[in-house]
């Protein structure tokens, strides 16, 4: 999805900010059910340093949820191979308008 798109857009089923690495962040939204990455005008996948940036993108908007994503380190630490189940994290955020 296009920054320009999501502009337009007015309703969110779910808003995912994506913990890459130390305080960067990678945005994706599911609309009807579709989970799609976000992008720049230049065709980059839109990411931020600061979360709260990417939260005020949806002020003023209807956002059914918004969960930072964050991928466990755990396996590796414990020298376990990664899980086929995946081992993502989701733990949601709070109100957007505090953006």
């Amino acid at each position: 999805m296009q920054l320009k798109e999501l502009k337009r857009t007015q309703h969110f089923d779910k808003v995912k900010l994506h913990s890459l690495e130390s305080n960067l962040y990678q945005l994706s939204v599911v609309v009807d059910g579709k989970e799609d990455y976000v992008m720049d005008g230049k065709g980059r996948f839109m990411t931020s340093h600061n979360k709260l940036e990417l939260q005020s993108l949806f002020k003023e908007k209807q956002v059914d949820a918004m969960v930072l994503c964050h991928q466990s380190a755990y396996d590796e630490m414990v020298g376990q191979p990664p899980s086929m189940a995946g081992n993502t994290l989701e733990v949601p955020l709070g109100n957007t308008d505090l953006a």
